[in-house]
């Protein structure tokens, strides 16, 4: 038997409306909002649970077969996402370096606003090593600050995605929460240019922004020359 004409349908429910008193339909119509508004309720569940979901930190991907050789030379930061506490706010670059064991190291700089009135351009070093050789793409940094009033740590470095000649967005995540997302993380799109990304390319940088669940949550950096 074919399916049912949908003018047919709309008959066939006006023909039952018909038939029931004004209390009735007003029971069937007030059961039918329910149950559409039960389905919404499902559905958002099950699209926040994917979103959940996919937020957890452990779930993102990286640059896959990462190449320190292709990544050495210079970079300029253009957009960040900061995290907590104090981070360089403009003129940020980084040149990185390929040892001769085959380490990679970086020195970096960018403008910092230290006790809230002196602002300096901060000079930075960096090292990194690979804690899984299979995923050359997560890394740990170690860095230190080249003046005795700049701090010194140590954050995973995760190398996104990047084409070598033109972009690079890398990511870390200080704290996770119980779920397993970002608590507390930052993030950096790098290019080769400091005047800016081509639109082809800016498209694939918010891509892999909403990837890493960071979308509308960066700000542009200032490149003046200032560093």
């Amino acid at each position: 038997m074919g399916k049912i004409p949908i003018f047919w349908e709309i008959n066939i429910q006006s023909d039952f409306f018909k038939d029931l008193s004004s209390n009735e339909r007003a029971h069937c119509r007030h059961r039918m909002e329910s149950s559409k508004l039960a389905l919404l309720l499902v559905i958002l569940y099950c699209v926040e649970r994917g979103l959940c979901g996919s937020c957890v930190v452990d779930s993102f991907s990286v640059k896959e077969d990462f190449d320190p050789k292709r990544y050495a030379g210079k970079w300029y930061a253009l957009q960040k996402k900061d995290p907590e506490g104090l981070f360089l706010q403009d003129n940020i670059s980084a040149e990185y370096t390929i040892d001769d064991d085959g380490s990679m190291t970086a020195s970096s700089k960018g403008r910092v606003t230290l006790f809230g009135f002196w602002v300096v351009c901060a000079d930075m070093a960096a090292q990194y090593s690979v804690p899984d050789p299979g995923t050359p793409g997560k890394m740990f940094m170690n860095y230190q600050g080249l003046a005795s009033y700049l701090s010194s740590g140590g954050d995973n470095y995760w190398v996104i995605d990047t084409d070598y000649d033109n972009y690079a967005i890398t990511y870390a995540c200080r704290t996770q929460k119980d779920d397993g997302s970002c608590e507390d993380g930052y993030a950096l799109v790098f290019s080769r240019n400091p005047r800016g990304l081509p639109p082809a390319i800016q498209r694939i940088v918010r891509q892999k922004q909403d990837d890493i669940c960071m979308a509308g949550q960066f700000q542009p950096v200032l490149q003046s020359g200032a560093c």
